[in-house]
């Protein structure tokens, strides 16, 4: 299976309601690697590589609203340069 690097901007209500740690946790379940961040304008960058169908089923995670208490109201993807992380981190 391919690998693919995908980088997602996630606006709406996703700080301070434990977005980061609920991506963190479903990406690892999916065996996806990259970080969650939280950004100056509110919204969280999230970066994820691993196998197609895996990364796209976190974006598919994200774009469903994330954890209980998150709104996502636009979800912005790119493709990010492959990088080989060694686990899905959070970043500050």
């Amino acid at each position: 299976m391919p690998k693919v690097c995908t980088a997602a901007y996630v606006y709406g209500v996703v700080q301070g309601v434990g977005f980061r740690y609920s991506t963190q946790r479903q990406a690892q379940e999916l065996g996806v690697t990259g970080y969650a961040k939280n950004c100056d304008d509110g919204s969280v960058e999230v970066v994820a590589y691993g196998e197609q169908h895996a990364v796209e089923h976190l974006l598919e995670w994200i774009k469903q609203g994330g954890p209980r208490g998150a709104r996502v109201d636009r979800l912005l993807t790119e493709p990010y340069p492959a990088t080989a992380f060694e686990k899905f981190n959070i970043r500050y």
